[in-house]
């Protein structure tokens, strides 16, 4: 078994294991709509065993980011079904991330008011607003009716995401944002239901997952996490303990996939506390995804040894819209520009060349 046997996740049944993990690329220039760009962009990586969106706003209170898309509006859900049809005439399965950035954001994303967090506990650093570079502020601790109300949100966004036409949505638990914020004991310090043990830290996630498979299916929905992450501020005394517990909680649910990062480089030259994979794997029982840096050849090995039954390639697949044929054929690899990461238009979006149409640029 290695990256190019297929694989089943939910009731679909999957070409190969190369995943294409979610990248903010930040072309929703209107009214945070997905557009053409998008589907273009899109549907040249339907090769990908699974394509998973970049990571989309549940709600205006969940932005953080200029340019982003939404799924909380009908205009972006129309916009959505631009992408989804173009990937799925291409035969690939799609799926839409779910995101609330949290206290990831700044005042100026949301008429004045303060962005929302378990715990009032102000990030380190700054955030690029339409407004240009604007110092964190310390966020709203949201209370517990309110926190019902973001539950909602998910729900709501989610099932946009089914009648925008996309196989299942993942909800991203990673990263820093909302909900990681709730599951990491250096941002909750909450003293209800939702803060203390990491039973208690869990509970947003886990209502949050209970009630969106409710919603469009357990076979319909992955989830995300960063469990050795250190990305916006993050911190937790006891990562091995506390996802490990998080992991075999997520067993109850029958979902299509777990989603984990790996420790990056970043992460650990920031004095990340490493949760190994395989410590993980052993929590989880179903499918599993790893993310992080990975080659073909890390990849395949990860696969051999049960570690991770696929894995999401992110820089790799941003610059080789054909990554599993190119792995295949063992040929070279584009290189990925990052001063277009994050602008507006084509350049470093949609012109990276396939094989069959030139060499690696």
């Amino acid at each position: 078994m290695d990256l190019f046997s297929p694989i089943t996740i939910g009731h679909y049944h999957l070409r190969n294991r190369i995943f294409m993990a979610p990248m903010t690329r930040c072309r929703s220039v209107k009214d945070n709509v997905p557009n053409e760009l998008m589907a273009r962009y899109y549907a040249q990586r339907a090769s990908a065993g699974l394509i998973i969106t970049e990571a989309t706003q549940i709600s205006t209170k969940g932005i953080g980011y200029i340019y982003t898309p939404g799924i909380h509006t009908a205009a972006q859900v129309e916009g959505w079904k631009q992408v989804t049809k173009a990937v799925h005439e291409r035969g690939g399965v799609i799926f839409l991330q779910l995101w609330h950035v949290g206290r990831i954001s700044h005042p100026s994303f949301h008429n004045g008011e303060l962005p929302v967090a378990p715990s009032a506990i102000k990030p380190s650093g700054s955030i690029y607003t339409y407004k240009g570079m604007k110092e964190f502020v310390t966020p709203h601790a949201l209370s517990v009716d309110e926190i019902k109300s973001v539950v909602h949100d998910y729900v709501t966004a989610a099932k946009n995401a089914m009648e925008a036409g996309f196989d299942g949505v993942e909800i991203h638990g990673a990263n820093g944002y909302l909900i990681d914020q709730f599951l990491r004991d250096g941002t909750n310090r909450r003293e209800d239901a939702y803060g203390g043990s990491v039973e208690n830290r869990a509970r947003f996630l886990l209502e949050i997952v209970k009630e969106v498979t409710s919603a469009i299916g357990s076979d319909k929905t992955g989830v995300r996490l960063s469990p050795s992450g250190t990305f916006n501020d993050m911190k937790d005394s006891d990562p091995k303990l506390h996802f490990s517990t998080i992991c075999e909680k997520l067993n109850d649910f029958d979902l299509a996939y777990l989603h984990i990062i790996d420790a990056l480089e970043g992460d650990i030259r920031h004095g990340a506390n490493v949760v190994e994979l395989s410590v993980l794997r052993e929590a989880y029982k179903g499918v599993l995804i790893a993310n992080g840096g990975y080659s073909l050849e890390r990849g395949n090995v990860a696969i051999q040894n049960s570690k991770a039954d696929a894995i999401a390639f992110a820089a790799l697949f941003l610059a080789n819209p054909d990554l599993p044929e190119r792995f295949k054929a063992h040929a070279g690899l584009n290189a990925p520009e990052s001063s277009t990461f994050y602008t507006q238009d084509e350049k470093g979006y949609l012109d990276y060349p396939t094989l069959d149409e030139g060499k690696p640029v």
